[in-house]
């Protein structure tokens, strides 16, 4: 017991002290160290460690009654086959000394990997066309004939609906999906994601200065939910490693 709650301490603190008992258990597997659920569990209480756990969140985005929005072609199904099919996105808000900071992101449906994001001082549509413009320069993605154009989803703000945002996509060769106002489930991924961001970074690490210090721990906490952070949804791997098993043919073998 002893030596597994230095092993348990030790993911617990490599992880932004976030993670449960679940995904504590399945890094020490990944680690090779072969240990039962509950008895990381009943290690976890013995030493006072616990998960992050969500609160409630705060709307950011107004939809603006006279625009004109394109039509919902998500439905709610937030799946996707591949890579580059369907990216959600949103943005929050921070309290700094400094005022509020905004930062947004874009989210590839298929792998939950961030594709973009960005920070501001303002939530105009810069805010948001900035993350989508990382995630383009990430992905290099290019529309071709032969796949599915990729789907960009949010829901109803004016900053998603206003024209310099949709012509952006359209040029980019995208298809612009907005959910239906007012629906608490429209963009019920990008809005769950952002909620992971407020409970393991900016909640548990304030009080908060300035738009930089937010920028900089933003960085290195997407990094980490990229490449390290493990994910439920892509079967107890960091997103990075569930594109790769896709790209090269092994999701067949994904244990969940």
């Amino acid at each position: 017991d002893e030596e597994l709650m230095t092993e348990i301490r030790r993911v617990y603190d490599q992880n932004y002290r976030v993670y449960g008992a679940r995904k504590i258990w399945w890094q020490l597997q990944r680690e090779g160290i072969v240990v039962g659920r509950c008895r990381v569990e009943r290690l976890m209480r013995r030493l006072g460690l616990a998960g992050a756990v969500r609160g409630k969140t705060v709307r950011t985005t107004v939809a603006d009654p006279a625009g004109v929005r394109a039509a919902d072609l998500v439905r709610r199904q937030f799946t996707a086959g591949a890579p580059n099919r369907l990216w959600v996105a949103d943005f929050t808000h921070v309290a700094t000394w400094a005022g509020t900071v905004y930062v947004a992101f874009a989210i590839d449906v298929f792998s939950r990997k961030i594709v973009g994001w960005s920070v501001s001082m303002s939530k105009e549509t810069g805010l948001v066309l900035d993350a989508i413009e990382q995630g383009l320069r990430h992905r290099r993605y290019r529309p071709d004939a032969r796949e599915a154009r990729l789907i960009h989803h949010s829901d109803a703000g004016s900053q998603y609906t206003s024209f310099r945002f949709t012509q952006h996509l359209l040029d980019s060769g995208i298809d612009a999906s907005v959910g239906t106002v007012g629906d608490a489930l429209d963009n019920a991924l990008a809005e769950s994601t952002i909620g992971l961001f407020k409970t393991e970074l900016i909640k548990r690490n304030g009080p908060w200065h300035t738009a930089k210090e937010v920028d900089v721990a933003t960085a290195a906490w997407v990094d980490w939910y990229n490449n390290r952070r493990l994910h439920g949804a892509c079967g107890g791997r960091p997103p990075a490693e569930f594109e790769t098993l896709y790209e090269d043919g092994d999701l067949i073998s994904l244990v969940a």
